[in-house]
């Protein structure tokens, strides 16, 4: 390494970064020691205190006063729903894209929480969907009501995994449903087939039938999906404006 210190420092940081991303230095491991690193590496002091510093700023190292530099457990990175999206950023495909995601989720919610639901959580779906009918009957969307319905099927499920899930995806799954329930605000046969599929998806969960809970969801999204799908473009012009965010905030 013959390059100036800042750039030095930036490969010696790379350099141990790549060993824990690897494993190779696993959460606890001691780095090795100053001197160390200045004689495996070829730099200076001032470099390898510097690389260090950045390791540590990023959260992957640990300095322990007496002890030495340890590395930290494995953290999770935020998630960028806007990575990898091959181009697609239109509205209509993102909120297609967030009832594909809703699918897979909320099917196996609905499955596991016809298996565990306690009465309370019984009660709490259906204080939910009464709310949805509410929620329309006096002009609203319903979209937090809705919203709300979906998380009660998610906590009933007794995953703490998943519904920290369903929290952390909030926004993106409010946004989703926003769009889905102005779509269908346009027809009464939709807000009665919407309302009709809540009611099977809650019913199959009172009977304890966790097949006919999770087929009963994966239809409402199936059909949600279908009805997007015959949107003319005068809705989704429209749509813009109902700011449809995928990015997920922690």
């Amino acid at each position: 390494m013959t390059d100036g210190p800042v750039r030095l420092a930036d490969q010696v940081a790379t350099i141990l970064a790549e060993e824990i991303e690897s494993g190779r230095l696993a959460a606890g491991d001691k780095l090795p020691t100053e001197v160390a690193l200045v004689k495996q590496l070829g730099v200076s002091r001032t470099v390898v205190r510097e690389a260090v510093s950045r390791l540590r700023n990023a959260g992957l190292v640990e300095p322990r006063q007496g002890l030495g530099v340890f590395v930290m457990p494995r953290r999770t990175r935020p998630l960028d729903l806007e990575a990898d999206t091959g181009g697609t950023t239109d509205t209509k495909s993102k909120v297609l894209q967030i009832v594909e995601v809703r699918r897979a989720m909320e099917g196996e919610a609905a499955g596991l929480a016809a298996a565990r639901a306690t009465q309370d959580g019984l009660a709490r779906m259906r204080q939910a969907l009464d709310a949805i009918d509410a929620s329309v009957a006096s002009g609203g969307d319903g979209v937090d009501e809705d919203l709300a319905f979906h998380r009660s099927i998610t906590e009933s499920t007794g995953n703490e995994v998943m519904v920290s899930t369903v929290r952390y995806l909030g926004e993106v799954l409010r946004s989703g449903i926003r769009v889905t329930r102005a779509n269908e605000a346009r027809r009464g046969d939709f807000i009665e087939a919407v309302r009709q599929e809540h009611h099977a998806i809650l019913a199959a969960i009172e009977a304890g039938d966790a097949e006919a809970a999770r087929t009963a969801a994966r239809l409402h999204l199936k059909h949600a999906a279908s009805r997007l799908q015959d949107a003319d473009e005068g809705f989704w012009t429209e749509a813009e404006d109902l700011d449809v965010d995928l990015e997920a905030a922690p």
